[in-house]
């Protein structure tokens, strides 16, 4: 007989409304019974509109709760450390966001955690089982021997990065890790890891261009895979509508492959023969692939490996890209 998996979130923002949360109850054998936030009227109806049986305001009591066998966890990054910790001591699997940390020092922690409790961590790099990036796996063979990876992404400010006295808490490094480049960049550099192996070299330059806020708007970056491909990054959060971008593109010895990471343009592939274009769909809720892959996980039907191991790597190519270790 399946386990049913009864899931507790921690945290009921906007990632939880539109990414991941509706996908748990569509997974056979996955239900979501508990949900936790700060503000006790907005947990409140968050779990009535959600048909979640009980809400706390303290994650040590979602925790604790008996019903609860797995937890999800969808806070900023400076206290998935804390939670995953608090949840693997109790012996309950987790499932954080991304990125597993704000910094790479946690992520050794919570990985220490897991291997002494036995205790799986799990991390939404959900976009390495979405179709779309399928299809890039499967047609970087036609571009024959990789040569050359380059990553280029650039977005005007956001309304709310005007708003100095009461400025998002992505901008906040003492919350996020970083800047827009810690939130978004760890998606992009995950992806590339997965394909080519772990970067063992990097090193970057940031700045503040803007003046919106205090922490780097711009970046750029240079960094080594364990297979000697070369690769470069170009990152501005702060730049004109016009100039708008969102590719990553790998170029090979018969060809190139171009592909966006977050408006899912059209793959493109260009060889001798050619320009060819695929339109990939994805499932409406982004995260659904992931999420089922873990619960098949717990009832021992199948591996995930999107775990704290794998996810940890990216946070210290973010680190050494913005100077936060040597």
């Amino acid at each position: 007989m399946d386990v049913t998996v009864k899931w507790g979130f921690i945290g009921c923002g906007e990632a939880t409304e539109k990414k991941s949360g509706p996908a748990f109850p569509l997974i056979k054998g996955s239900e979501v019974i508990a949900v936790m936030g700060r503000d006790k009227e907005k947990t409140k109806e968050y779990a009535r509109r959600h048909n979640i049986q009980h809400w706390y305001t303290d994650a040590q009591a979602l925790i604790d709760d008996p019903e609860v066998n797995a937890v999800y966890i969808a806070t900023p990054p400076s206290s998935h450390a804390a939670f995953a910790i608090m949840s693997m001591k109790a012996g309950k699997p987790v499932y954080v966001e991304k990125p597993l940390a704000a910094n790479y020092e946690d992520c050794t922690r919570i990985n220490r955690v897991s291997r002494e409790t036995g205790v799986p961590c799990f991390v939404a790099y959900y976009r390495r089982y979405l179709p779309y990036f399928q299809k890039v796996r499967e047609l970087l063979p036609q571009i024959g021997n990789v040569l050359n990876v380059q990553i280029r992404f650039a977005v005007p400010p956001r309304d709310l990065d005007y708003n100095r006295e009461n400025l998002p808490w992505r901008v906040n490094p003492d919350i996020a890790g970083g800047g827009y480049f810690y939130d978004l960049a760890p998606h992009q550099i995950d992806l590339l890891q997965e394909l080519f192996g772990c970067i063992l070299y990097a090193e970057g330059y940031s700045t503040n261009r803007g003046g919106l806020y205090k922490v780097e708007d711009t970046v750029s970056a240079c960094f080594k895979f364990e297979s000697g491909i070369p690769g470069s990054g170009s990152w501005c959060f702060v730049s004109d509508e016009s100039s708008k971008e969102d590719h990553i593109e790998i170029f090979g010895s018969k060809g190139c492959l171009k592909f966006s990471v977050f408006t899912f343009e059209p793959i493109e592939l260009r060889t001798i023969e050619g320009t060819k274009q695929f339109n990939i769909p994805n499932p409406p809720y982004v995260q659904l692939p992931l999420i089922r892959n873990i619960v098949e996980h717990l009832q021992h039907k199948s591996n995930c490996s999107c775990d704290s191991i794998s996810a940890t790597p990216t946070n210290w190519v973010l680190d050494k890209i913005l100077g936060k270790i040597l």
